[in-house]
């Protein structure tokens, strides 16, 4: 058995930039998929009205009906208005890039946690400088991968306690500037939202919706997406997984993961269509096909840790400002040019 004591140091770029380019110029209709789409919203507000009705149906229930719905039904609707976020993001929903912000924080409200404007800050880095440790909050920190180690019982304490650890990777991301007003307005709107709940329905409302929004993101087979997306499960060192399993239909196909750092201008409802009509640059890599059996794998599997990840040092040429749309940049600069018509 190996333990890896560091994470993997490449010098080579991040992959998707080439590939996308490479996609592109073999099959050029897939700029057709680029755009929005508006009525991701509609989904938002279902899966935000879903988990405060079903708050208000625990409310006067005992701690184990609490605990089941969190984990049974909470759960999967936070994880989807994690995606949701997540679109609005990458601004598919509306044109307006504010409009897009505001129904982030709106898909936030049931997660209780302010982080929707965070996470916009923090992850387009991740796609601009994908392997660089000073910018890529999705990259553990060394002494987090130190301190969790190899173990059944420190990796279930990193999934249990994972919103914790992320908080603390914020100090190394020095050139990102944590504070703003839409940070505050993010966090105000949940002040009164956590506030409006515990008040007309109580603490065992509020308790389920910590508990859904834990478990989304932590110790729950919903949690293996992390591991999913950018550890290395294979022995090949292939920097990005795609996940290809039932539970994309009620996560918004957020598991067609290499489609998307190929193509981030693509919205959730075209992901599909990508591998589909490029099916020899995806066919080819490997994938997941199960989040709860990765789950498993990760907690004892002992050859898997946190320092399964790639680094690099070099951040290339990008700029900080960096959008991260080189599906849109692409398209834009190498579309065809209409022929001219002779007079």
């Amino acid at each position: 058995m190996i333990k890896k004591t560091d994470f993997v140091y490449s010098s080579e770029s991040e992959p998707h930039r080439i590939r996308t380019k490479k996609i592109l110029k073999q099959f050029p209709q897939l700029r057709n998929l680029i755009g929005k789409n508006p009525n991701t919203i509609f989904a938002i507000v279902g899966l935000v009205a879903f988990q405060v009705v079903l708050a208000w149906l625990v409310r006067d229930q005992s701690w184990w009906w609490v605990f089941g719905a969190a984990y049974l039904l909470g759960a999967f609707a936070d994880h989807a208005l994690f995606v949701m976020i997540h679109e609005c993001t990458h601004q598919l929903l509306f044109k307006n890039r504010n409009a897009n912000r505001w129904a982030s924080m709106f898909a936030n409200l049931p997660q209780i946690l302010p982080s929707a404007i965070s996470f916009e800050k923090y992850h387009i880095k991740h796609h601009s400088f994908q392997g660089v440790h000073e910018l890529d909050a999705d990259l553990p920190n060394k002494w987090e991968a130190k301190l969790i180690g190899h173990s059944f019982f420190g990796k279930a304490m990193w999934l249990l306690f994972f919103p914790v650890f992320q908080l603390f990777r914020l100090s190394r991301l020095r050139e990102i500037h944590p504070i703003d007003g839409w940070i505050i307005t993010n966090f105000v709107m949940q002040v009164v939202f956590t506030t409006a709940i515990a008040y007309f329905m109580g603490w065992h409302a509020v308790a389920f919706l910590l508990l859904s929004f834990s478990f989304s993101v932590g110790l729950h087979p919903l949690g293996a997406r992390w591991i999913q997306e950018h550890y290395l499960t294979h022995t090949e060192e292939q920097e990005t997984y795609s996940y290809y399993g039932n539970f994309n239909a009620v996560a918004f196909n957020v598991g067609f993961h290499n489609e998307h750092h190929d193509f981030p201008s693509i919205p959730w409802n075209k992901l599909p269509e990508i591998k589909k009509t490029a099916p020899e640059y995806y066919d080819t890599l490997y994938y997941h096909t199960s989040w709860t059996k990765l789950f498993f794998r990760f907690l004892f599997d002992r050859e898997i840790s946190l320092f399964n990840r790639i680094l690099r040092k070099d951040r290339g040429r990008v700029a900080l400002t960096d959008v991260s749309k080189p599906d849109a940049e692409m398209s834009r600069a190498e579309a065809p040019k209409p022929e001219l018509i002779a007079e």
